[in-house]
C-alpha cells in the first residue's frame, strides 16, 4: 500500500477511496474537470499584484507588503508550498521590517483555484502567526471554499508527485 503523505493526517477510509480513485485513474480526469480554470498570473510581477489586491480587498489594515515572487527553492515535497518572512534590515539608525511572500513554481501551472487557495493561505498567515482555529477562520473569510480547496490541492499534489516518480 503506497503511502499518501499529502494525505498522511486524513482518515484510511478517506486515503482508501483515495487510491481506487487513482488505480481507476478518475482521480486525475475528476480534477481536471472540477478545476479547469488556468490563471494568468505568469510573472513575479502579476504575482505581486494578485496577491496585492487580494490583501487589500480582506486585510487593508495589514501590514505592507515588500516582495511577492514564485520562488522555485520551495520544495514542495518537504510541505512547503509557500513562505511568509519578515526581513528586518538597520537603515541608519532605524530597524526596517520588510514583509516577504514566496510562492512555489508549481503553482505558476496550478488551476487558479489553488494559487488564490496558497494565496490565502500565506496572506492569512500577515495577522495570525500559528494555524489555529482563529487563523483557519481568517482563511474560509477570504476564501469560502479554503477547506476544500486545501484537500483538492493535496489530490493534485498526490498526483503531480506520482507523475514525478513514474
Amino acid at each position: 500500500m503506497d503511502p499518501l503523505k499529502y494525505l498522511a493526517g486524513y482518515p484510511q477510509d478517506l486515503q482508501a477511496r483515495v487510491r481506487a480513485l487513482i488505480a481507476e485513474d478518475r482521480l486525475a480526469p475528476m480534477l481536471a474537470k472540477k478545476y479547469a480554470q488556468p490563471h494568468a498570473v505568469r510573472s513575479d510581477g502579476q504575482l505581486y499584484d494578485y496577491v496585492q489586491g487580494l490583501k487589500e480587498q480582506y486585510l487593508r489594515r495589514s501590514v505592507p507588503l515588500g516582495k511577492v515572487v514564485y520562488d522555485s527553492t520551495l520544495q514542495v515535497m518537504k510541505h512547503a508550498l509557500g513562505t511568509h518572512t519578515t526581513v528586518s534590515r538597520v537603515q541608519g539608525s532605524r530597524l526596517k521590517a520588510s514583509r516577504e511572500i514566496r510562492i512555489a513554481t508549481v503553482f505558476r501551472d496550478a488551476p487558479a483555484d489553488f494559487l488564490k487557495m496558497i494565496t490565502v493561505h500565506e496572506l492569512a498567515h500577515l495577522k495570525e502567526a500559528d494555524h489555529n482555529k482563529a487563523f483557519y477562520q481568517l482563511c474560509t473569510h477570504m476564501e469560502p471554499d479554503y477547506h476544500q480547496l486545501e484537500f483538492d490541492l493535496r489530490l493534485y499534489l498526490t498526483l503531480k508527485e506520482r507523475d514525478v516518480d513514474s
